[in-house]
């Protein structure tokens, strides 16, 4: 029989060639003369793949009004967090969405109006006549899209 001692000694030595082999291609890659601009056009796809969901957004059938609701549940949500995290572009673009499909926009406006510092509410007003028009093209039949117009919630401001 070997001994227990021998198993560690070959256990330690097999670490020890891994360890070394790691040290070594890790040396031999960041040498690589194009190892940092490899390293920035990973980075920059990486930042491409998480921001392009964003912009492939689809709405849901509008004449099925539970899956108007998931929709716009969704929407709201998603970008609450994003404006959570910091992605006030990517916030602001979903509440966008929810505005644009929801039933009764000049409320859900007044709310966000309250709850959204000056600076992003003044994007999601901006946002709102691209995604207005992006909605009127999915509307069946030709028939307007769901108000998602800005000027009764400007109006408003006026009276006050």
């Amino acid at each position: 029989m070997v001994p227990k001692s021998a198993f560690g000694i070959a256990a330690a030595g097999a670490g020890l060639c891994f360890l070394g082999y790691c040290v070594y291609f890790d040396h031999k890659r960041r040498s690589d003369p194009n190892f940092k601009q490899k390293l920035r056009e990973k980075r920059r796809n990486a930042n491409r793949k998480t921001k392009a969901p964003t912009a492939g957004t689809e709405f849901p059938d509008l004449t099925n009004p539970e899956a108007m609701q998931r929709f716009f549940l969704q929407e709201v949500q998603l970008g609450e967090e994003l404006l959570a995290t910091g992605d006030i572009e990517g916030g602001v673009e979903h509440l966008s969405y929810a505005v644009a499909v929801c039933g009764q926009p000049q409320q859900l406006l007044q709310v966000l109006r309250q709850t959204l510092p000056p600076q992003v509410f003044s994007l999601l007003l901006e946002k709102l006549p691209s995604v207005g028009q992006r909605l009127s093209g999915l509307v069946p039949g030709g028939g307007a899209a769901p108000p998602t117009s800005t000027e009764a919630v400007l109006e408003e401001d006026d009276v006050e």
